[in-house]
């Protein structure tokens, strides 16, 4: 059989892929890889398709023992990869035999990690998509000890030489350009001049539905009352009642009945706020500026 048993599960450690967007209009949220460019790199250094289903590991990585032989990538976050003991590569193929252990150890900066191995991980698709969503509970369930990952047919070989440069490591401080709109005007002038020009932290409640801030100046409104639900986007940024900027990642929610101050773009914003722990700094900027 041609898997990978669960011996340590981590923290939590989902399948992913790149989603199942298009079916917010059904109540269904695009879910899919938070760090989407870790997660591509992860493929391209096997020789899968960038849809192909990768574990996403958060905090403290994961453990896997190989049934047969198979061959694995880890990206992401950096952290300590190592294979019966002993150390393997981070960011390049990984070979491994049946009966080998994969440990992929603690981040050591940022927080997710991507593991993928050749022929990719070969859930059963919900909505086109083997993404876990921890908001809807569509798709495979959380990685648990004992569980065993089944494992696609490989593709072509990986072209020799490509992905030699490595992603840029997690942010020290979150920069992100934001396209005010379309609830910027129930806010102060004052406030959105605030919002671009301070500093907040990443909370430790954030999560894959939204990276929440703290330690920022809040918002205030420039108008009363209830806004009725309306659809959400990736990259919403959210303001709740207490007034600090929630910025909505893979897992949001498709409506929502709080102003939207404005959009964070897809792209490597995106990604970087994918790999920010609690307390890290973040700025809004306007998109488009420089950090």
């Amino acid at each position: 059989m041609s898997g990978l048993l669960v011996v340590r599960p981590g923290t939590l450690t989902t399948l992913q892929d790149l989603g199942r967007p298009g079916y917010a209009h059904l109540g269904v949220p695009r879910s899919g890889a938070l760090d989407t460019a870790a997660h591509t790199l992860a493929n391209r250094l096997l020789g899968n398709p960038a849809d192909a289903a990768t574990l996403e590991t958060t905090l403290d990585g994961v453990r896997l023992r190989a049934l047969a032989p198979l061959t694995v990538a880890v990206t992401g976050a950096p952290c300590a990869v190592r294979v019966d003991g002993r150390p393997a590569a981070w960011g390049a193929p990984v070979r491994l035999r049946a009966g080998a252990e994969l440990d992929v150890g603690r981040a050591e900066s940022g927080l997710r990690c991507h593991v993928a191995v050749r022929g990719g991980f070969a859930a059963r698709p919900v909505l086109g998509s083997r993404a876990t969503d921890l908001l809807s509970g569509l798709g495979p369930p959380v990685l648990v000890r004992g569980a065993v990952l089944a494992v696609g047919e490989p593709g072509p070989d990986p072209v020799a030489g490509a992905d030699t440069s490595r992603l840029p490591g997690p942010p020290t401080e979150l920069v992100l350009p934001l396209r005010l709109g379309p609830r910027a005007d129930w806010f102060t002038g004052a406030s959105l001049t605030r919002l671009l020009s301070s500093r907040y932290r990443v909370a430790a409640a954030s999560n894959r539905i939204g990276l929440r801030t703290e330690a920022g100046p809040p918002l205030a409104r420039s108008r009363a009352g209830e806004l009725p639900s309306e659809g959400m986007v990736l990259g919403a940024v959210q303001v709740p009642p207490d007034g600090l900027p929630v910025l909505f990642l893979a897992d949001h929610p498709v409506t929502g009945g709080y102003p939207v101050v404005g959009v964070v773009p897809s792209g490597p914003a995106l990604d970087a706020a994918a790999q920010a722990r609690p307390g890290t700094g973040v700025r809004f900027v306007t998109a488009g500026a420089g950090a």
